[in-house]
């Protein structure tokens, strides 16, 4: 994950939305055209013949749409389009991908991940847009040149930022479990480590039950460590994904010292334990879960999140339970970081589709980040999904049960990092997001190898992550001693490892 829009660029973005509560063009209804807004047709785009397009986009929990939507419905009418979209489970996206790229046989427009995209970025599946941008004015406002060049050769663009804000994740603490047990919010991993020895030992739920714990995270896929453990990971100097070494890039993989270092600190917190004794089979959100239900005293999520999810449903199970983000920990050398991402991912457009395709799409993304197309995909349709009196919103009980956000959220939006927030919710939220964000950008940590491509790590990446996880897992548990990790490492190169570093440089060099 890479290159990132500059926060004050995206907060500015978003400040038709902070501004909602005094009706601002960013929060207009769906069906209230403001004045400014572009059609398709005013960008020169021919839309008299009804076109068919075929997407495809991955689809999270809760599921997706059925064939029928008021949301399709509207996008139908104004683009003049038959919008069919097949949304396919996380769990089996890649191999979607693989499915349909080994018959030839990829949707109109789809959503892809970054490992996809690069592999065949160059072998002329993807439309090259960057000669056609011009014609559709929202999208070059709305996206800077930074983030529409991450994975793209020099003077090319083959997809659209699925974009995410790279200063998103928030470390907090349980403040009130702080103040329950008269403690100070930790600094620095050692005192980190105090404060989580506190909320597994000392009851901070008050109990009597021995039936809390300090801190926990999960992994990915059973190859890679998930946000939570990020700030720990930093703090002893581990890469996010790639960073600069001599004049190249060097991956956390091979990062002997600072896995050692890093391992030492997690497996001590195993053996005495404050660390999830299940994070080895937790899926990627049961560490939120369980900060939520109350039995753990850290989680690491978005800023947005806290307010929309992970502090509501905490306050349902201890209605007093307060929050407090904390700043990264520093370790032992004074280094920190938080959770930091990049916009690897991609919407793109099918190469062999005929021109007039290719045109109405480029029009009907154009008009997603338009303030009337951007409030459709997110607060859905005028009198289906919420009404309007006046400059008051309110809710509808079918923006529940139809969810209208889901294009939004799983395939394309625009550069807003307050996407969640709503004209009927609380117009204070923005305020508060903003706050989190302004104290996390001070500490990202940037992956220098985001938007490259390795051939090596496509064909091994997964099998040797695998095994080097497989030895981390068994050294944090116990299993083996702390010094295992220099052969796991050993290992991890010879295996493939030491071409996937090789061919790293290569692109990082062809890129500056």
């Amino acid at each position: 994950m890479v290159k990132w829009l500059n926060v004050s660029v995206a907060l500015a973005l978003s400040t038709g939305i902070i501004a909602g509560c005094s009706g601002s063009g960013a929060n207009q209804a769906a069906g209230d055209k403001p004045a400014d807004t572009k059609t398709a047709d005013a960008n020169g785009i021919d839309t008299s013949e009804k076109i068919t397009i075929n997407m495809m986009s991955i689809a999270y929990e809760g599921g997706a749409w059925g064939e029928k939507h008021p949301v399709i419905d509207e996008l139908n009418k104004k683009l003049n389009i038959d919008l069919k979209i097949q949304w396919v489970p996380s769990d089996n996206y890649v191999e979607k991908l693989g499915i349909m790229a080994a018959s030839n046989t990829f949707p109109d427009v789809f959503r892809i991940n970054s490992t996809e995209y690069l592999k065949w970025r160059d072998k002329g599946v993807f439309l090259d847009i960057a000669p056609l941008l011009s014609k559709y004015p929202h999208l070059t406002k709305e996206m800077d040149a930074e983030t529409l060049a991450i994975g793209n050769p020099k003077g090319k663009t083959y997809g659209l930022p699925n974009w995410t804000p790279e200063y998103r994740e928030t470390l907090f603490v349980r403040k009130d479990w702080l103040e329950k047990l008269k403690l100070k919010p930790p600094t620095t991993v050692d005192e980190l480590y105090e404060v989580a020895k506190a909320f597994t030992k000392n009851d901070p739920d008050g109990n009597g039950k021995d039936d809390t714990m300090g801190y926990s995270f999960a992994i990915a896929n059973n190859r890679s460590f998930t946000r939570g453990a990020d700030p720990l990971r930093f703090a002893f100097g581990l890469a996010n994904g790639w960073k600069e070494s001599n004049g190249g890039i060097i991956p956390w993989q091979a990062q002997t010292k600072e896995l050692k270092d890093f391992l030492t600190f997690t497996s001590k917190m195993y053996a005495d334990g404050l660390l999830d004794k299940d994070f080895a089979i937790n899926k990627g959100q049961d560490p939120d879960f369980k900060f939520e239900a109350n039995k753990v005293g850290f989680t690491d999520v978005p800023g947005t999140n806290i307010y929309d999810t992970g502090l509501p449903n905490l306050q349902k199970v201890v209605p007093t339970a307060d929050v407090l983000q904390l700043a990264p920990p520093k370790g032992p050398t004074g280094l920190q970081g938080n959770t930091t991402y990049a916009t690897t991912n991609k919407v793109v457009i099918n190469a062999k589709i005929d021109k007039k395709k290719q045109e109405r799409i480029l029009a009907l993304m154009d008009y997603m980040v338009t303030d009337e197309g951007h409030n459709l995909i997110t607060y859905g349709v005028e009198g289906i999904h919420y009404k309007k009196t006046g400059e008051k919103y309110e809710v509808l009980p079918a923006f529940e049960s139809d969810r209208p956000m889901l294009i939004n959220f799983w395939f394309f939006h625009r550069f807003d990092p307050f996407n969640t927030v709503r004209p009927w919710e609380d117009q204070e939220k923005p305020k508060k997001v903003k706050a989190l964000f302004e104290e996390n950008k001070k500490y990202l940590v940037k992956d220098k190898g985001a938007g490259l491509f390795s051939e090596t790590f496509t064909k091994v990446g997964a099998n040797i992550d695998q095994k080097l996880m497989g030895e981390m897992v068994a050294i944090i548990m116990g299993q083996k001693p702390v010094d295992a990790i220099e052969a796991a490492v050993e290992a991890w190169k010879k295996d493939g490892g030491n071409k996937v570093i090789e061919e790293m440089n290569e692109q990082y060099k062809l890129s500056k």
